[in-house]
This record gives C-alpha cells, sequence and structure tokens, in this order.
C-alpha cells in the first residue's frame, strides 16, 4: 500500500518553475491523502501563477502515479501566503557603520562557502541604494511569482537572491528613496518572498546605523550580526557604531571579520599589510565575539565579481572563515 512518506520523495523531485527549487522545499505541499488507490494532494499556490499552477498539477500527478498502489492523483490548490510557508533556521545580518569594507563580498562568501557545504541558503540584499549581490553572482533575470508573492532567483550553486535591482527595469537605474519606504522594501522581501526551507538567511546591509539596518532589527527573527571592517582606524571607529548599535538592539555579535586585511605578493608571497596594522584582535575585544576571518586583498575576487562568477572563487582564507562562521553560529539544532 502507498505511503504518505513514498508520494512525498516522489515530490522531491518536482521542480518549481523559475525556481528551480523542488515544492517540498518550498514547503508547498499541504495535505497528501491516500484512499482506494487515489492520492489527493493539495499544494499552496503562493507566489504561482496560473501556468506555474496547470503545470505543477501535470507533474505532481505523473509523480505520484509512480507510487506503486496509486493508480489515481488529483492535485488542488489552496491560497496561502509566503511567511506562513517560510522555514529558516538562522536569520543571520552583515552589517558595518562604513561603506566600502565589503559587507556584500563577505555575505556572499559566507553564502557560497555554506551552499558548498550542502546548506540551503538565501540571501536577501538589504542595501537597496547600492544593491551589488546580483551582479556578484551574475543573476541578471527578474524574479517570478504571482500576486500572492514571489519567487527568487537562484545561482548557480543553488543560494536564492532577492535584491531591489532585480526588479528594476535596468541595473543602473537609481534608487531614490526616504528611509521609510526603503525599511517597508525590505519587510516586503522578508513576508512575500517564498524562501521555503533555509538553514540560513544571509541579509546584506547598507552602512550605517538608520532605517534599513533599525528595520532588519526590529522586523526580522536575527539570530546574529556579522561585522565587516578594514584595518584603517576612521574605519575601526566608525565600525564600533554599528556594534553599540547591536548591543542596544539586543543583537548577538557573532563574530568580526577584517577585510583587505593583507596582500600577498605573488614573486615572494609575503604579506603586505596595505592599510596599516590588523585591528582583528582590538575589534574583536570591542565585539565581545571571535574574529571569524581576516581576508586578502586579491585581484582575483575583483574580477571574478565583476564577471558575475564569484562562485568559483576559492582560497585557504575562504575556507577558514567558513569553518569559523559554522562555530560560531552552527545550523539550527545542531
Amino acid at each position: 500500500m502507498a505511503t504518505h512518506d513514498q508520494i512525498r520523495e516522489k515530490l522531491d523531485d518536482v521542480l518549481v518553475p523559475g525556481s528551480m527549487r523542488s515544492i517540498t522545499k518550498l514547503n508547498l505541499v499541504r495535505d497528501i491523502e491516500i484512499s482506494n488507490g487515489k492520492a489527493s494532494i493539495t499544494l499552496v499556490s503562493a507566489a504561482l501563477n496560473e501556468e506555474a499552477q496547470e503545470w505543477l498539477k501535470v507533474k505532481v500527478g505523473d509523480a505520484s502515479r509512480q507510487v506503486s498502489g496509486v493508480e489515481e492523483a488529483d492535485v488542488s490548490f489552496v491560497e496561502g501566503k509566503p511567511g506562513d510557508l517560510n522555514r529558516i533556521g538562522r536569520v543571520v545580518a552583515v552589517m558595518s557603520g562604513k561603506g566600502g569594507v565589503g559587507k556584500s563580498l563577505v555575505t556572499g562568501f559566507v553564502a557560497l562557502s555554506l551552499a558548498r557545504r550542502g546548506y540551503e541558503v538565501g540571501i536577501l540584499d538589504g542595501d537597496i541604494t547600492g544593491p551589488s549581490i546580483p551582479r556578484m553572482f551574475g543573476i541578471k533575470g527578474r524574479p517570478s511569482g504571482s500576486d500572492t508573492g514571489i519567487l527568487p532567483p537562484i545561482s548557480k550553486l543553488g543560494i536564492e537572491i532577492m535584491s531591489i535591482n532585480l526588479l528594476l527595469p535596468n541595473e543602473d537605474d537609481a534608487v531614490i528613496w526616504r528611509g521609510p519606504l526603503i525599511g517597508k522594501v525590505i519587510t516586503q522581501f522578508w513576508e512575500d518572498v517564498l524562501w521555503g526551507s533555509l538553514d540560513y538567511l544571509l541579509v546584506d546591509l547598507p552602512p550605517g546605523t538608520a532605517d534599513a539596518p533599525l528595520t532588519v532589527m526590529q522586523t526580522l527573527p536575527l539570530s546574529g550580526v556579522v561585522i565587516v571592517f578594514t584595518p584603517q582606524d576612521l574605519a575601526a571607529m566608525v565600525v564600533r557604531k554599528a556594534m553599540q548599535m547591536a548591543e542596544r538592539m539586543n543583537t548577538r555579535i557573532i563574530g568580526v571579520v577584517e577585510n583587505m586585511s593583507y596582500f600577498v605578493t605573488p614573486d615572494s608571497a609575503k604579506k603586505i599589510e596595505i592599510f596599516g596594522k590588523s585591528k582583528a584582535q582590538d575589534m574583536a575585544r570591542a565585539a565581545a565575539a571571535p574574529v571569524l576571518g581576516q581576508l586578502p586583498i586579491d585581484p582575483e575576487v575583483a574580477a571574478l565579481c565583476d564577471e558575475g562568477h564569484i562562485e568559483r572563487y576559492s582560497s585557504e582564507a575562504l575556507d577558514n572563515l567558513a569553518e569559523a562562521f559554522l562555530r560560531a553560529m552552527p545550523p539550527q539544532g545542531k
């Protein structure tokens, strides 16, 4: 006799058009009933247009009938909101008090490192006026979906990405909005995007301590924040403001990352601290959190990001960042 688990296993292979994630990973399967050789599967229509729903009816029916004992399959839809379907283990924001220190790069590095280790990962690009995540990952297509929600595009490694740049007519278009509107968009990216089941959702924040970071800390169930900085005294001073904000908002600082920490000469492999002596340990003490990584200046990184191929990058520093992040913020339940 057919079982619910057998049918669900077959449904694991049914991918949602425009998302390329399965209906089970997006938590779209509401109910499965089996009676007298007939399987009745109820799906949630959140973020699915009519064409996608019709396509899924056929594919889900075909998949169900592959189970021994199922001769007939009936597929129906009920309404639902993405926010009610999302199951996200850890929500981690990447922030700094200063611009240009590499928050987006660190966000991308952590995301691709986690994805390589088999975790389900998403990136919410909260830098509404200066988004760069889509370009780094080579994503240009607009998100699909319907009036009930948005399906985020997926990178080559399977990372879900949502950014305002994916909704603009041209990626060079300026977003000239006041703070409240920016905060509203970030909230919509959290509530109206069908993220499904994720181990980690990384939120790339704009610099400073104003509306966008405040919205994220007040609205999203943050597990913690990662603070990014560079070795200059000025940068370190400004970044301390972000640390104070996290403390006042009762948000845990998971760790700190020093970007542009050094440069390795290609001829002698000598480390040169171009921007001055490392501030990593000083910042870690100020944040009462570990140093997650010290990332070098690497011309290969800039080239790959410009080409949209950040996921091709690998290095010892990147591996060390990933392992330190997982020690500080293991998957939920681990």
